[in-house]
């Protein structure tokens, strides 16, 4: 991922370190240290973070299930965690009715 510092730079657009990046609901989402370090995180409706990545290739992932508990994690390391909502579903099965095959599809509400 491109640092960015080096888009503001690019832009002319003068800053000063630290930069950090806040969403609506005040959850940083960005922060970058004048020696080059990045993070981002990305954050689901209700507050909780559903993604976290550095720039030194750490990342982690996790989702929720509709009480806020967290119902899977999975990291750069390989630790995982629960079962992934995509393992959850049907999406991508394939079902035939009457001779035609018709395949799943997820529809978020």
């Amino acid at each position: 991922m491109k640092k960015l510092s080096d888009t503001l730079k690019e832009m002319g657009v003068e800053f000063t370190f630290p930069i950090g990046i806040k969403n609506e609901a005040g959850k940083e989402t960005y922060f970058e240290n004048s020696n080059g370090h990045w993070c981002k995180s990305e954050y689901n409706p209700s507050g909780k973070a559903t993604y976290y990545e550095t720039s030194n290739g750490y990342w982690r992932k996790r989702e929720y299930d509709p009480s806020g508990n967290e119902t899977y994690s999975e990291t750069s390391n390989g630790d995982k965690t629960g079962t992934p909502r995509s393992a959850k579903t049907c999406e991508g099965k394939v079902v035939e009715v009457d001779g035609v095959k018709y395949e799943l599809k997820t529809i978020n509400n």
